[in-house]
């Protein structure tokens, strides 16, 4: 009988672990991509001894050069930024900026405790009310809202208009690729409308919801948040109806031609023919409008004076305090983060349901 050489075992068994290792890193790299964090996959491999030298150039692509350059922008921002003298005195520079950014997280620390208390206050009274036999008292704080409390109100409008921009655009995107007709119909509606400036549309809204709760009563959204997201709505369903209409319109034709052989019902031809297939851009014309309704949702803000980022963004430029200034430029990087965090949660929804590579 032949005997097996143990270091032969052992280095069989130490690239299956490595093959095994490999393999996960290669699973876990697709959502690493998902999140914007594709150099740490060239990290894991270099640490576990796949060709260090060539990984070292991927982390040196995917993570040095765009820290090198951020570092750029910040050392060109702090030296240019003195030199331009404003109504307000010099535009701030990295370090007062990100001062403010510390100074409103405080606010809002102090903010949520203050309201908090207050709540706390209210529960006591109407327990003891409760207990003298009377209906409790309902009351609202009335403090100033948080630097995060308008954050979370613009991500709740944005996302409340880019829903109800979705649930029209893509089965009128669907109607306009399987039908010439419709498309013949809705393609001058869109060719019109599509440039159309949130700021043009704003006033018409604010009339239309004023008069709505005028006859109607309250409702059940404010006023305010009704106007910032029928705003964002008719401002982003474009991409989504045009990208589906294109995705499904690009259908092979030889699928079609099946759908007809079988003799598939119009529902049974969209969910499991057509949607399948017009996905990628059903998906890319979803991520469009997300950013195109975050894009409209500050300005219908500022405009409007509703609740949320932008709404602060034009306090603090009326305010014209010597930190007005660098609280502006903390809500523009607050908006941009934002706005990207927005795009890799499409994107990974994205992922989810396609197999795509569009970054």
């Amino acid at each position: 009988m032949t005997a097996v050489d143990p270091n032969f075992s052992e280095d069989a068994a130490r690239e299956a672990r490595k093959e095994k290792l490999f393999t996960r890193i290669n699973k876990a790299d697709r959502w690493f991509q998902v999140l914007g964090l594709s150099w740490v996959t060239p990290v894991l491999k270099a640490a576990a001894g796949d060709n260090p030298k060539a990984q070292v150039s991927e982390i040196w692509r995917l993570l040095g050069v765009p820290l090198l350059a951020i570092a750029g922008f910040l050392m060109l921002w702090a030296t240019l930024a003195p030199t331009v003298q404003t109504s307000l005195g010099a535009i701030p520079g990295p370090s007062q900026v990100w001062t403010e950014a510390v100074n409103l997280h405080e606010d809002a620390v102090a903010k949520g405790e203050s309201r908090a208390k207050f709540e706390a206050q209210v529960a006591t009274l109407n327990e003891r009310r409760a207990a003298q036999g009377k209906e409790p008292v309902q009351r609202e704080y009335t403090g100033a809202p948080s630097y995060y409390s308008q954050i979370w109100t613009s991500i709740k409008t944005v996302f409340f208009g880019f829903l109800i921009a979705s649930v029209v655009a893509i089965p009128l995107g669907i109607a306009a690729g399987l039908s010439p007709i419709a498309n013949a119909a809705l393609n001058p509606i869109i060719q019109i409308f599509k440039p159309v400036s949130p700021l043009a549309w704003l006033p018409i809204v604010t009339m239309v919801v004023s008069a709505t709760y005028a006859t109607s009563g309250d409702g059940w959204f404010a006023k305010s948040f009704l106007n910032s997201a029928i705003t964002v709505t008719l401002c982003s369903l474009w991409p989504t109806l045009i990208n589906t209409a294109l995705g499904v319109s690009s259908i092979d034709k030889d699928l079609v031609n099946v759908s007809k052989v079988l003799k598939m019902n119009t529902w049974t031809k969209i969910t499991k023919l057509v949607l399948p297939s017009a996905l990628p851009l059903i998906f890319t014309g979803l991520r469009l409008s997300l950013g195109v309704g975050w894009m409209v949702l500050i300005a219908a803000e500022m405009l409007a004076q509703n609740p949320g980022l932008g709404k602060f963004v034009w306090d603090e430029f009326q305010n014209g305090s010597s930190q007005s200034l660098a609280k502006i430029m903390v809500a523009v990087l607050t908006i941009g983060i934002i706005g990207f965090l927005l795009d890799r949660l499409m994107y990974a929804i994205q992922s989810l349901f396609t197999f795509t590579n569009h970054r």
